[in-house]
């Protein structure tokens, strides 16, 4: 085996893409900070309980774990960054009222979520803590789309969907927990035969309702019918309404949008809307996110939370990648000031410039200008 190969989804990112995602990850970090929204730094690893806690308990086949040397415990790297963060927000800061919070780095999988993804994501994302009302759902979706156009991603397609409408029915029917899942699973694979098979003995009209659930999805007219054919029952009612008016509200941030009843992404640990974010060229969601109050419970704290999140590899991907920008070749004379110092004016400008270094031979590929001295004054001219 050559020892120069790396493991299947694990890759190197070189210069040109690499550049690329700095400027993407830099440009969308200046705008969350701007809105309020305060990086945070977690560790890449920890121990397992606290990064399977609320959202991360779907990420529990993804996770690689290690022993720790120190203490003996099992520690994990982490697959989601939205668990530590909201550790952070119930633990470590502690603050009264609303806190904005954001981050970016690494995570890494087990297993790639499909066949064109890394194992090693690039996640950003941002997280809004101490608020329950649906302002700050419609802020969190306003500002990934707005992430989304500065990383050059327009015309997005955004899906919503909202968990308290199965929860809702399945308060109504009174199901076991066992069939819970069974319906749960059937649902999200849009397995019409299995959920009618799971419903034979629930009675009418939830019934029916469960077997509805698959077939509404679409645009706003999707709410109209669900109004009409699903249970009159609060809790359906308020999810109804909240995806009719963060529908309006988004409506012309967006190419388009579709509502889905049985999206349940998540739906352990979601409490609300959720929503994903599509975008031409690419078959997977390029953004995820939804309401999920209560996730600092674990840590001592419950706080009602709402956030997003995305991977800088896949916007990267979508928008094709400039070559490296051309540097300009300077000579090595150390004790010039008068060329010193046009360096020094080109760099803080934005200009590379690379050095000669003695004795170099070789050619410099990669740059297409150079500084020179004419007339006794040193300019920079093309190569």
């Amino acid at each position: 085996m050559r020892n120069w190969l790396l493991p299947e989804y694990v890759e190197d990112i070189l210069p040109a893409e690499a550049l690329h995602i700095e400027t993407i990850r830099r440009q969308i970090l200046d705008l969350l900070r701007v809105n309020g929204y305060q990086l945070v730094i977690p560790p890449l690893l920890e121990y397992v309980e606290s990064l399977l806690t609320g959202s991360g308990s779907d990420m529990d086949l993804h996770m690689f774990r290690v022993i720790d040397q120190l203490s003996g415990r099992m520690m994990g790297v982490r697959a989601d960054m939205t668990p530590q963060v909201a550790r952070i927000d119930a633990h470590l800061l502690n603050l009264e009222g609303i806190t904005r919070l954001c981050y970016a780095a690494s995570v890494l999988h087990t297993v790639p979520s499909n066949i064109m993804q890394t194992r090693e994501p690039l996640q950003i994302g941002a997280e809004l803590y101490g608020h329950s009302g649906l302002e700050s759902d419609i802020e969190v979706q306003q500002l990934m789309l707005k992430c989304l156009l500065l990383s050059g991603i327009d015309q997005v397609h955004l899906n919503l969907g909202h968990v308290a409408v199965f929860r809702g029915l399945i308060k109504i029917a009174n199901v076991s927990r066992d069939l819970e899942k069974e319906l749960f699973s059937a649902l999200q694979a849009k397995d019409i035969s299995t959920l009618q098979e799971l419903c034979a003995h629930i009675p009418s009209p939830v019934r029916q309702a469960f077997l509805l659930l698959p077939e509404l999805y679409g645009d706003k007219s999707i709410l109209i019918e669900a109004r009409k054919r699903l249970p009159d029952y609060p809790e359906i009612v308020a999810a109804l309404n909240e995806l009719d008016r963060v529908g309006e509200e988004l409506r012309s941030s967006v190419g388009a949008i579709a509502f889905d009843l049985a999206d349940l992404r998540g739906y352990h640990y979601h409490t609300g809307i959720v929503f994903a974010a599509y975008a031409r060229g690419s078959s997977n969601a390029i953004a995820l996110g939804g309401r999920y109050d209560d996730i600092g419970k674990a840590f001592g704290r419950a706080r009602p939370a709402t956030g997003f999140s995305m991977d800088l590899r896949d916007l990267s991907r979508l928008i094709k990648t400039k070559s490296y920008p051309a540097a300009i070749r300077a000579p090595y004379q150390k004790n010039n000031q008068a060329l010193n110092k046009l360096i020094a004016q080109l760099r803080e400008s934005g200009q590379i410039v690379v050095v000669e270094l003695p004795e170099q031979k070789g050619i410099f590929s990669d740059c297409d200008r150079r500084i020179v001295m004419r007339d006794g004054q040193w300019v920079v001219e093309p190569i």
